[in-house]
């Protein structure tokens, strides 16, 4: 973290609309959307370990951050309902995503558009398959009968 990073007056956790709230002393404030922040998570398995390493996210329109714990005095670390949680958000990575919400958000929708990809889940796909011939409501078994 480089020395003067601004820190948060106060992080406030929006369920209902989706957000994180960071309000700055000098009266600036953020609200960064819940996928927006999983899409710019720090973590390797985002941003990978070098330039073109990064993992292109995907169906996160509807994701939930369920609890967000202190790292020290210099970062957060919101669990996602995704599963994600190994993204350490640092004061100054906040800070630099909440300024550069714009062009990072352009950039991501058209990351996704070019890989013919979308914001929204994918349903579930069903693994169970109806047994041809078997009464009504029976399903295939997935290992081996002995």
């Amino acid at each position: 973290m480089s020395v003067g990073a601004p820190i948060p007056a106060r992080v406030v956790v929006h369920q209902d609309s989706r957000a994180l709230e960071l309000v700055y002393e000098d009266g600036r404030s953020f609200r960064l959307s819940f996928e927006f922040l999983r899409v710019n998570s720090p973590s390797a398995e985002v941003r990978g370990h070098g330039k073109g390493q990064e993992t292109l996210q995907v169906g996160k329109r509807e994701v939930r951050i369920e609890s967000i714990e202190p790292v020290g005095h210099y970062a957060i670390r919101p669990r996602f309902d995704d599963g994600h949680d190994s993204g350490i958000y640092s004061w100054e990575h906040l800070y630099s995503i909440a300024t550069d919400h714009d062009r990072l958000w352009s950039d991501y929708l058209d990351r996704l558009e070019r890989a013919g990809k979308s914001r929204d889940p994918q349903p579930a796909i069903a693994t169970d398959k109806a047994i041809p011939g078997a009464a009504r409501g029976a399903r295939a078994i997935s290992r081996p009968l002995r």
